[in-house]
């Protein structure tokens, strides 16, 4: 075979088994494109098939159901989230009420107890003034219900009649009276005073509030009836020298 020939063969040849063919994609599809390389000697077979487009489903009402739906979801979601947020105000507020009601109720108690105690003071400070103000006659009547007085804040017992009983015959209601002639008087504490007592049991039985002078009427009378209530009960039960 003549060489040209041969180059020309060979150069086709080259050409048919290598070349690789292409397709573009037509109009409103897309082609497929097969090919095959087969080596030099081999048939070489070459299939061109064009692909088929797929199908697309479009519809207005898909998409509005989809939206209806999200707009469903998020409606309700922000539903629950103002139930729970009013369900939190209202548990606040019932909260609020509860301890506003609890602060109301300790401050009223506190109001009425003190005005309870401004009352008992009230009431104190009316009786001191009054106690303070009340006056008795210098006379054995004024010294005996002075005595009283004294004696009912200290809660010694004794009357008015009995007291007055003993003083006159112990003394005649004299309050500067001294007895110097009997046992006592032998032993140098003689008996003094409205109701006849010597020093050292005047000392003993001294009311708080009174004088210590054993000559003063009221101070006398209430030591004295002090000691008749521990030994006899009261000076009413007093009817001789005690």
């Amino acid at each position: 075979m003549p060489k040209n020939i041969f180059s020309r063969v060979q150069s086709r040849s080259l050409t048919r088994h290598h070349k690789i063919a292409m397709a573009g994609v037509a109009t409103l599809g897309a082609a497929a494109i097969g090919f095959s390389a087969v080596p030099s000697g081999a048939s070489t077979k070459t299939t061109t098939e064009a692909a088929q487009p797929a199908a697309v489903a479009y519809s207005n009402q898909q998409i509005k159901d989809v939206k209806a739906s999200v707009t469903d979801q998020m409606a309700g979601a922000s539903l629950k989230a103002e139930q729970i947020a009013a369900k939190k105000k209202a548990d606040a507020a019932a909260a609020a009420k509860k301890k506003a009601a609890a602060e109301a109720a300790k401050k009223k108690a506190e109001a009425a107890r003190e005005a309870k105690e401004a009352a008992s003071r009230a009431a104190k400070r009316a009786e001191a003034k009054k106690a303070a103000k009340k006056t008795y006659p210098n006379n054995l009547d004024g010294w005996i219900r002075e005595s009283l007085d004294v004696m009912k804040k200290h809660g010694i017992p004794g009357s008015y009649d009995g007291i007055k009983r003993n003083i006159i015959r112990e003394s005649s209601g004299n309050p500067k009276a001294i007895n110097n002639w009997d046992i006592n008087a032998i032993n140098g504490i003689p008996s003094k005073g409205l109701l006849q007592v010597i020093p050292p049991t005047f000392k003993h039985w001294h009311v708080p509030g009174t004088s210590w002078d054993i000559y003063d009427p009221v101070a006398n009378i209430t030591a004295a009836c002090n000691y008749a209530a521990d030994k006899y009960g009261s000076m009413d039960n007093v009817d001789s020298a005690y």
